[in-house]
């Protein structure tokens, strides 16, 4: 007898045939969907101090500073710019010194003292660089200037520490560094300004250095 003779045929439909393997597939995805774990996010508590007001806030931890400032205490002077640290437009000081707050986590400040440009008048009373940079225009559209103003106020504390820059001559030597031109726009090469107000802004900073006898 010849073998395929002797081998019942197997006859199976198409429609018979997409019915089982739907089914086969419901049934293994079941068991795997039913094992995944509900993630959710971990809260950690977190104290600042943020324009000389102490906080204490339950935060995500991987949100960024910049988002806490504005999302959640509602400091939106602080901007949004770039969200890579390019263009600082999201410059705020962390214990004195300038940093990109979208590049950071804000649970990795926990426990210093953060200045946004809301905190840097006193009362009614703009802060000498705020005023000077009113004086010399320098700004136009005003989106990156709370970040230019924040630069270019720890600028002036870097100086007189007496940290060199790039353009810095005989940055061997320990004596007091001349706040050049080319000095304020090596040191505020961060912050970009897209309307290009750069020669309001660095008369703004010489004249607040002024002021301030850097």
């Amino acid at each position: 007898m010849d073998d395929q003779e002797s081998k019942p045929a197997l006859q199976v439909s198409r429609r018979e045939f997409v019915e089982v393997a739907v089914v086969s597939g419901l049934a293994a995805g079941v068991p795997a969907a039913a094992q995944t774990p509900e993630i959710k996010p971990r809260i950690v508590n977190c104290t600042f101090t943020i324009n000389k007001q102490k906080q204490e806030l339950q935060i995500d931890p991987r949100v960024t500073l910049l988002d806490l400032l504005r999302e959640h205490l509602k400091l939106t002077g602080t901007k949004k710019g770039c969200d890579h640290g390019q263009c600082g437009a999201c410059t705020v000081l962390v214990d004195g010194r300038r940093i990109n707050s979208c590049l950071t986590l804000a649970i990795m400040q926990n426990g210093r003292e953060i200045t946004t440009i809301e905190g840097l008048a006193a009362g009614s009373q703009l802060h000498p660089m705020q005023t000077a940079f009113i004086e010399h225009d320098g700004f136009q559209c005003g989106y990156c200037t709370p970040g230019q103003v924040c630069s270019a106020v720890a600028l002036l504390d870097e100086v007189k520490a007496g940290a060199p820059s790039a353009v810095t001559p005989r940055m061997g030597e320990i004596r007091p560094i001349e706040l050049s031109d080319d000095e304020i726009r090596e040191r505020m090469s961060g912050n970009i300004c897209r309307c290009g107000a750069y020669e309001g802004i660095v008369a703004a900073v010489r004249e607040a250095a002024g002021r301030r006898r850097v």
